[in-house]
């Protein structure tokens, strides 16, 4: 694969708009485009365009600033120019300009840049969606991009990429940890010279903004980012650690303050810093649920599973000892079953409802789910069967303290048959259920997409009574680690499609990279793209594993080929 960058991030042109003959010259104000250009959230007709000017002078007034959008690289024929934007301080200077259903035309690649004080933006390339008979389309889909974990190596690749429609983010977009020795990602960040910024734990709002502006000066995010326009949602670390609607894992109150608060500023710097649009008049910050739709093709449905309506998650610090002494599972698993536990929220499922049932009845081949969490039913592995018991014990020895006691735990839990993550959506069975029930009606059998686990899945996602209800891809991780690049003695992924047949058919618990969907109107195709390293460049991408969905009248077909 090519993995020139085509020169996006090249410097193109002057155009900025000279004074008037009759006004004073005025020397410009110094500033710099160093955190690259993006669009977002396409319609067929418009986008949304970002970018952020950095003022060199460090004064807080206000920064005039054009943006243009032209059909050719050299900016001969410009079909946008809207000069009336600014950089404010109370946004951070960053500057989001939504067209808002005007101004371009269906299935059309357009270039753009922006301008101020004299200086010119790098320049990026947005696709519109397509309207009528398509007969293609090809997302790169990513998830989960801790800095310090690695080099973004996965971005380079998807930037060199020749066909490109949009790049869909299931989230995990920051991370929250601090620059500690032993924090997250820490024992890769510290040799590679990526430290959090700052070097402590996000809370406030000048917090967030410091860490988003840490990440959109990445060389390979702002490569990837002026490919192609990004749709995005936000996963837990875009807050805290598990985050739910009231609360989350990583966030103590005693020390951290109201969790509300630090919501707030968490999402108004994702706002700020990400080409995405703005909430409804009227509507909750969180409700970042949306649809797009592909032509005659496909619908995307972007759905949100952490601050909406999710009740909070269970852990197995939960689970309590019965009257043997031994763990209760029938009590844990009642708690588990409860239906009041929620994702979606009625609200919410029932829009999901009202979209699968018009991109069926507008005759869609596809209906795709971006979902940030794993949706299958995935059994912990019973390692005990797997492994005798000396080879248990050597495989222990290897590991780090930390990680040594939560595998020894893991093992015997994974024993009894309880889920392998509580965080998704097998932490929430009922809300499952009612999900399944919302296909069912709809007459949809959708691609639902997943993210946060830092593993490649392919999974048949059936109901309760046994019904194939969807097919499920997972994305791996940008560059954050998975469990197992911990246990390299355990074949993870192998040993959790071997705990699940019914559900799982594919688990690669160590690779990094993205997923490249391409759909066609009687086919899917999954391509797992994998980076050799996140630790050093040169690098070598290789689709390590397609998987193909077909559709005839018989039903759909999963098949999946190795390379």
């Amino acid at each position: 694969m090519n993995l020139d960058r085509r020169g996006l991030l090249g410097l193109l042109g002057a155009g900025a708009t000279s004074a008037c003959a009759s006004a004073p010259a005025t020397a410009p104000r110094p500033i710099a485009f160093r955190h690259g250009v993006a669009s977002g959230d396409p319609d067929q007709t418009s986008a949304v365009f970002w970018t952020r000017v950095t003022p060199l002078d460090g004064a807080a007034g206000d920064i005039a600033v054009t943006l243009e959008v032209a059909r050719d690289m050299a900016f001969q024929t410009v079909v946008i120019r809207s000069a009336g934007l600014a950089a404010r301080s109370e946004r951070d200077f960053t500057v989001k300009h939504d067209l808002n259903g005007r101004g371009l035309e269906p299935g059309q690649e357009y270039v753009y840049r922006f301008t101020a004080e004299g200086v010119t933006s790098p320049v990026g390339r947005v696709r519109t969606l397509p309207a009528g008979p398509t007969a293609d389309v090809v997302l790169a889909v990513a998830s989960c991009q801790l800095h310090p974990g690695g080099l973004f190596n996965a971005y380079e690749a998807m930037a060199g990429l020749e066909r490109l429609d949009a790049v869909v983010h299931l989230g995990d977009y920051i991370y929250e940890y601090g620059a500690d020795p032993d924090a997250y990602g820490m024992v890769t960040g510290a040799p590679l010279n990526r430290v959090p910024e700052p070097a402590h734990e996000i809370v406030s709002l000048a917090d967030y903004r410091t860490r988003h502006a840490q990440y959109k000066a990445d060389p390979d995010l702002q490569a990837a980012h002026a490919r192609a326009a990004f749709i995005c949602v936000w996963d837990d670390h875009e807050v805290a650690n598990d985050s739910w609607r009231a609360g989350a894992a990583n966030h103590q109150p005693e020390t951290e303050g109201d969790f509300a608060q630090r919501k707030a500023a968490a999402l108004r710097a994702y706002y700020e810093w990400m080409p995405i649009r703005e909430p409804r008049a009227g509507a909750l910050k969180a409700a970042v649920n949306r649809v797009f739709h592909f032509g005659d093709l496909a619908t995307l449905i972007m759905v949100e599973t952490r601050l909406l309506a999710r009740t909070k998650p269970l852990s197995y610090a939960d689970l309590s000892a019965g009257a043997d002494g031994q763990p209760d599972i029938a009590a844990f698993r009642a708690r588990l079953d409860d239906p009041s536990r929620e994702l979606l929220g009625e609200d919410q499922r029932q829009w999901l409802g009202r979209e699968l049932a018009s991109s069926k009845a507008a005759g869609r081949a596809w209906q795709v789910l971006g979902n940030q969490v794993v949706t299958a039913r995935v059994r912990g592995p019973d390692v005990e069967r797997m492994m005798p018991a000396d080879q248990i014990a050597g495989l222990l020895v290897t590991l780090p303290e930390n990680v040594r006691a939560q595998v020894q735990a893991s093992i015997q839990l994974f024993r009894l048959g309880l889920p392998f993550n509580l965080d998704s959506w097998d932490g929430y069975p009922a809300a499952r259920e009612r999900l399944y029930d919302i296909f069912r009606e709809a007459g949809a059998e959708p691609i639902v997409l997943a993210g946060d686990s830092h593993a490649f899945w392919v999974n048949e996602l059936h109901d309760a009574g046994g019904e194939r209800r969807a097919v499920e891809f997972g994305v791996t991780a940008i560059s954050s680690p998975s469990p197992g690049d911990f246990i390299r003695g355990l074949p993870l992924g192998q040993a959790l499609v071997l705990a699940n047949p019914e559900e799982v058919r594919l688990c690669d618990q160590t690779a990094k990279g993205f997923l490249l969907l391409t759909l066609t109107p009687t086919s899917a195709r999954a391509d797992l793209m994998a980076v050799s390293t996140i630790l050093a460049k040169p690098f070598q991408v290789r689709t390590s594993v397609s998987a193909h969905l077909s559709r005839t009248p018989a039903g759909t077909k999963l098949q999946l080929l190795k390379s």
